[in-house]
Order: structure tokens, then C-alpha cells, then sequence
């Protein structure tokens, strides 16, 4: 056992901001936590007064540094740092950066500074859907074995996609990569001096398979100066999930407070690290990571070709079992697009003198709405489908306004858009032959009671709960205390410090039945607009060319 008063810090670098967490080892606690916004947020309209096209989803890394020291020191106030036994990180993917030799990023050298592709790719970054295009066809002609792993597809979000891009429109900055790195892997190489490769992004976003990547004679058909991209800028030694990575530094400790030379883990994507955190690391499980997008991952005993699904890596979430992977592109960014964009001011100034935010205040108006009530069926494709139809040039629809049609009603119909989505997911898998049992919510939107409760009539699941607020970063921080050597394996230590509420949301039979009709609807359009229509792809092309 831990000592009692040993205490393991989690950070979680999400899409806007760095979270931190501090974690008794010995059950759980949460001491003490704090966010720190990145200055620079995500850069998607303009670099350096540099406009930039369509579809680009740019970060500065030095953005993760400065939030991360913030958010650990402020996340430690009034503990005592030398009771701190390790730390670990996870981070969104896949998320890359091109750097040297020595791991610093090409945009932070002068030579660079104002090309964009010397920085950081963020997941939504979808410019490169074009080569994911390729990719896939040629794949597909190959007869490669590992395609069917990612269901068919190969996501423009991935490392190939963005590596690609990078070679063919800045051959430059190719040229002057040296490594091509996940930044799950690149903070933890700043915190300890050690590039280490984590299996989990190796494997979901690297199309690591079976002992290796599609090799050179594959690259070569897709450009000939992409034959050596594993060999020379992707390709390095793997640590796997839990294991410790190294020490942190001098340089590090100074950053955070935190002691120099305590254990530093193995980096992990947001959504899987999530999944101790919720003590859903058994087959069956399935965790809905729901921020501004949605990761649903699960574990199972068997390898299964899921049509649409991320991937699927043996060992992807905790040893021993496959775990496997689905998401939604857009979720929260949904709904926060719809309140900046398409809601009243006077719909801001009722929720301000309510002294609630403008999305708390449609969710009460919405919460008053008959299942059907407004007319409308949606679909949840404003950032593209990740799952399962793996298509980043879809758009979203709302089918059913009419000039009667209000705010509230279009919100509602977004939320439930966004729960079919997760249904068709669940669904796939069920018919693969990959069972769900349970669906197990965390992240930012548990809050909102009315989302649980559709997504629960939806998916006509037990809904649970993640016990935590803090879910990535607090399995972030179960993984440094395995790091550290505090418990044996990761599911000792999620038994010991995950938490979660059994059942929070159970499907109410009427709303089922009510949703299975209108879920009815959901499929017919997403189908129509997402198997062989074209339409959205060519309205993507067109604005895409009117916008350079």
C-alpha cells in the first residue's frame, strides 16, 4: 500500500486549456486542482497576421508549458510538494508537432516562425483530408491488412494525413523535421529529457499493427519522398501504458514546484486515460468522453473488425484486453457554436438576469419540449463524422424549420442529434459482434442533467456517471501512482482511486419508444447525406476554393 499522505499529480491538456489534478494515492482524493487557458487558444483564421485556408486547426507549444506550470502550482497551493510521488499527462489526439533533433518545435525557430506548418497540428486541424483520401484508396487497392483496424478508414486527423500535407505543401519544414510527434509524447519528453513513443497513439493514430507501420513500398506509391516517413521522422522505441518514462527534471520541476526526479509516466490520449478514472476497464464498458468532441473507447477480448471504429490496439486502454475506439468530431462545439451564432440577444439578457448561462438557460425552455415536439431532426456533423462513417468534408443539417421554429426547439434538437450519433456508434458495435453493456459518461457535459437523461432514452442503456469532474486528469494521475510503483497494474489502481455512480440515468420506456421513431429519422438522413451523396462533399469543395 502507499503511503497515506502520498499524493500523484495528473495534467490533462485539453483543446483550450490544461487541467490539473491533485490525487491522494492511497483512495482517490482530489486535493486540489486548477485550469490554465492556453494564451493563445486555437489558431484556425490567422498565423501571424497570415490568414490561413479552411479546415486548419493550429496550436503554439509553448502555450502547453505556461499553462501547465499555472495550473499545477496553483493545483498545489497549501499541499506539501515533497509528499508528491509522481506525475502524468494525457493529452488530445492526435495532436502532432514537427521538431528537431532535440525536441524543440520548428515553429519556435526563426526560420519558421511564420510558416504554419512548423506548428502545432491540432486534432480538428482537417486540411489534410485530401491525403487521408489517398491513403485510404490506396490502401484499399493494396488489400492492406491493417485497414480494417481503423474500420475501413483513415482519418485526415492522424499522423500519415498531417505528415503527408506537411511534405507536399512545405517541403521545407519536412525536410528540416527531424521527429514527427504526438504531443502526448513531446510534453512528457519536456518534463523528463526522454523521447519515449506511448502504444496507445502508436497504435490509434500511427497505424502501429502487429509489430510495425505500413512500410516504405506503401509510402513510395503515395509520394515517392514519403517512403522513408516512418524510418526517418515517425519510427521510435514504445512505452506502454502505466510504464514511467523517466524523472522530471531540473528544468521541469522548476516549471511545476513539484520535486525534481519523481516519476514521470508515459503519456495517453485524453479520451482512454479516461477510462480507469470511470473503473470501466472491463470488456463491455463503454466510456463517452463528451467535451467538444466525443471519444467513446471499451474494452473487449477478442479482436473485432468494427466498420467506422478509430481503431482498435491490443493493450490500447489497459493491458491485456483490445481496446477498441469510436468518436464524434463535434459535440460541445456544437452547442457552443449554436449559442455564439444563432441564439437572440434577448435569450443572452434572460439568462443574465437569471444569473445562468445562456446554454443552462435553453436547456430549461428545452427540458418543457414534448420527445418531438419541434419538428426537427438534426445531424451532428458540423465538424465532420469521425464515426462510423469516417467522412471530415460532412456538414451539418437541420431538417424541419419553419418560421415558427425557436431557438430552444433548434437546441434540443442538436442535443439529441448528437445522442443518435452516439446510438449508431453502439449500435456498430453491437452488430460487429463487440458487446455494450453499459455507457458510462464523463467529462464537462455531465452537468447538464436533460443531455443525460436523452442520451440514456437514446442508446436505452444504463447511463453512469464518472464520480470525478476531472476524469482525464484524474486518470492521468492513476496512472502516475502505477508509475510510480504505488500499485501494481492499472486496474489495481483504478479499483483503489477511479470513481463513478452506477446507473445515474436510466432509459424511461416511453421516451424510448418515442426515440426509436425519431431515431428512425436521424438514420434515413444520415444515411441519405452520408453514403454516396455527394452533395456536402461538393459544397465543402466550393467554399474551400471561394475561400483559397
Amino acid at each position: 500500500m502507499p503511503a497515506d499522505d502520498a499524493l500523484v499529480v495528473g495534467v490533462d491538456f485539453g483543446t483550450l486549456s490544461a487541467r490539473a489534478v491533485v490525487v491522494r494515492v492511497r483512495d482517490g482524493a482530489e486535493l486540489g486542482t486548477a485550469v490554465a487557458d492556453y494564451p493563445h487558444g486555437v489558431v484556425d483564421q490567422a498565423l501571424r497576421g497570415r490568414p490561413l485556408p479552411p479546415d486548419w486547426a493550429l496550436q503554439v507549444p509553448a502555450d502547453y508549458i505556461e499553462a501547465m506550470s499555472r495550473s499545477v502550482r496553483e493545483a498545489m497551493t497549501g499541499l506539501d510538494a515533497a509528499a508528491v510521488i509522481g506525475i502524468a499527462t494525457d493529452f488530445t489526439a492526435c495532436t502532432m508537432v514537427p521538431t528537431n533533433d532535440q525536441g524543440t518545435p520548428l515553429c519556435e525557430l526563426p526560420d519558421f516562425a511564420d510558416e504554419p506548418h512548423a506548428y502545432v497540428k491540432l486534432w480538428k486541424h482537417h486540411a489534410a483530408q485530401p491525403q487521408a483520401d489517398r491513403i485510404n484508396d490506396l490502401a484499399r487497392v493494396r488489400g492492406e491488412k491493417w485497414l480494417p483496424r481503423y474500420g475501413g478508414l483513415i482519418s485526415s486527423e492522424w499522423e500519415f494525413a498531417k505528415g503527408l500535407q506537411i511534405l507536399e505543401e512545405a517541403p521545407r519544414v519536412y525536410a528540416a523535421m527531424r521527429h514527427f510527434v504526438e504531443l502526448a509524447d513531446w510534453i512528457v519528453w519536456q518534463l523528463t529529457g526522454n523521447y519515449v513513443r506511448n502504444a496507445c497513439t502508436a497504435g490509434y493514430k500511427g497505424i502501429y499493427q502487429d509489430g510495425g507501420y505500413p512500410g516504405p513500398d506503401f509510402l513510395r506509391e503515395l509520394n515517392p519522398g514519403f517512403e522513408r516517413f516512418v524510418a526517418d521522422k515517425l519510427d521510435h522505441p514504445l512505452g506502454q501504458l502505466g510504464d514511467k518514462a523517466g524523472e522530471l527534471t531540473a528544468q521541469a520541476a522548476e516549471w511545476t514546484g513539484l520535486p525534481e526526479g519523481i516519476a514521470v509516466a508515459v503519456g495517453n490520449v485524453d479520451a482512454h486515460v479516461t477510462a480507469p478514472a470511470a473503473r470501466a476497464v472491463e470488456p463491455g464498458q463503454m466510456v463517452a468522453i463528451m467535451g467538444t468532441s466525443t471519444c467513446h473507447v471499451m474494452n473487449g477480448t477478442t479482436l473485432t473488425e468494427v466498420p467506422g471504429m478509430c481503431g482498435v490496439v491490443d493493450g490500447g486502454i489497459v493491458p491485456g484486453l483490445w481496446g477498441y475506439e469510436a468518436g464524434q468530431s463535434g459535440v460541445g462545439d456544437i452547442f457552443a457554436w449554436f449559442v455564439r451564432t444563432c441564439v437572440p440577444a434577448e435569450y443572452h439578457e434572460q439568462a443574465k438576469a437569471k444569473g445562468i448561462s445562456v446554454h443552462e438557460h435553453l436547456t430549461e425552455l428545452a427540458a418543457r419540449q414534448r420527445i418531438g415536439e419541434h419538428g426537427l431532426v438534426a445531424l451532428d456533423w458540423h465538424s465532420g463524422n469521425r464515426s462510423v462513417l469516417v467522412d471530415h468534408e460532412l456538414s451539418g443539417v437541420i431538417v424541419g424549420q419553419t418560421l415558427a421554429t425557436t431557438p430552444e426547439e433548434m437546441y434540443r434538437a442538436l442535443l439529441e442529434a448528437t445522442a443518435f450519433g452516439t446510438r449508431v456508434i453502439i449500435d456498430t458495435f453491437i452488430d460487429a459482434g463487440v458487446p455494450v453493456r453499459e455507457l458510462i459518461v464523463a467529462g464537462g457535459l455531465i452537468k447538464n442533467e436533460l443531455l443525460m437523461q436523452i442520451y440514456a432514452d437514446v442508446v436505452n442503456l444504463p447511463l453512469s456517471v464518472i464520480g470525478s469532474p476531472q476524469g482525464p486528469a484524474l486518470g492521468s494521475a492513476i496512472h502516475a501512482a502505477v508509475a510510480a510503483g504505488a500499485y501494481p497494474d492499472i486496474h489495481a489502481a483504478a479499483r483503489a482511486m477511479g470513481s463513478v455512480r452506477r446507473a445515474a440515468y436510466r432509459p424511461i420506456e416511453a421516451n424510448v419508444e418515442a426515440y426509436q421513431e425519431m431515431f428512425e429519422e436521424y438514420q434515413t438522413l444520415h444515411d441519405y447525406f452520408g453514403r454516396g451523396n455527394e452533395l456536402m462533399h461538393r459544397l465543402r469543395h466550393r467554399r474551400r476554393v471561394q475561400k483559397g
